[in-house]
């Protein structure tokens, strides 16, 4: 990508902390290649539309994030009707997981000294007696790169100076990526219909099985309901070595504006 001058670059690609320049862990992800996305836009079949679906779908992730995060914290919120099934599946979710979420560490700016890379996490968060990260996603799975972007987060919590400047209350355990999503499904042959950003999706419910769906489309769809999941990611080794090959990679790309601005000599 092409900037119009170093200042479009750092404000595009990173944040500015203590008086020193970090580039972000979800630009520096950007160089990693989404299989998924690509299949997208060759469903979409046009750039424009392709945009205009994504910035959609951008905007309904944040609403989740931050109607969710505000409930967790004890704020009465008014759900939004295009959100109430995933928001309030998350509720009945959490009564029973009883996730405790760190009101100072809601939407946290963390970065690494030592690597140099920054990033905001969605919640510092406790659960079954171990304190770690989470992140919220409005997707339909659990993909790769949200490990190596948790295991950044982690790994930069895990310094001792960025651990003090924080002020965290003990030291970061493991991760979690809680999923909240919503859809339909078909009351004849179980598959799921999802619109998000003006883009529907029907899959079956075997996806091994693709014409395992109703005959013609003719499908019975039951009401919009909630689709929530949380899953640990304790170990972050494999990850972090991952991440920081991105990295490398992204610097690699980016080796102009990094030296225009003075990250890189």
């Amino acid at each position: 990508m092409w900037y119009a001058n170093e200042e479009e670059f750092r404000t595009a690609s990173g944040y500015e902390i203590n008086g020193a320049w970090y580039p972000r862990v979800t630009k520096i992800l950007e160089i990693k290649s989404k299989p998924g996305l690509e299949t997208f836009w060759k469903e979409v079949g046009h750039y424009a539309s392709a945009e205009d679906i994504k910035n959609k779908s951008a905007l309904h992730g944040s609403l989740v994030h931050e109607t969710v995060q505000r409930l967790v914290v004890g704020e009465k919120v008014d759900i939004p009707e295009a959100i109430r099934p995933a928001v309030e599946k998350f509720q009945n979710f959490n009564e029973e997981k009883k996730i405790f979420f760190y009101p100072e560490h809601i939407e946290r700016r963390v970065w690494s000294s030592r690597y140099r890379y920054a990033g905001t996490v969605d919640a510092l968060a406790e659960i079954d007696g171990k304190f770690g990260v989470l992140d919220i996603k409005t997707s339909t799975g659990f993909f790769p790169e949200y490990n190596l972007q948790t295991a950044a987060y982690v790994s930069a919590l895990q310094e001792f100076e960025i651990k003090r400047l924080c002020a965290l209350p003990k030291d970061i355990q493991t991760r979690w990526i809680l999923r909240i999503d919503q859809r339909k499904v078909c009351k004849l042959c179980k598959a799921t219909f999802r619109n998000k950003g003006g883009h529907e999706k029907i899959r079956p419910a075997n996806s091994k099985k693709r014409d395992a769906l109703c005959a013609d489309g003719n499908h019975e769809w039951g009401e919009m309901e909630g689709d929530v999941a949380i899953r640990e990611f304790p170990y972050i080794y494999k990850d972090v070595k991952a991440f920081m090959a991105a990295k490398i990679l992204w610097e690699w790309e980016n080796d102009y504006w990094l030296k225009k601005i003075g990250y890189l000599v």
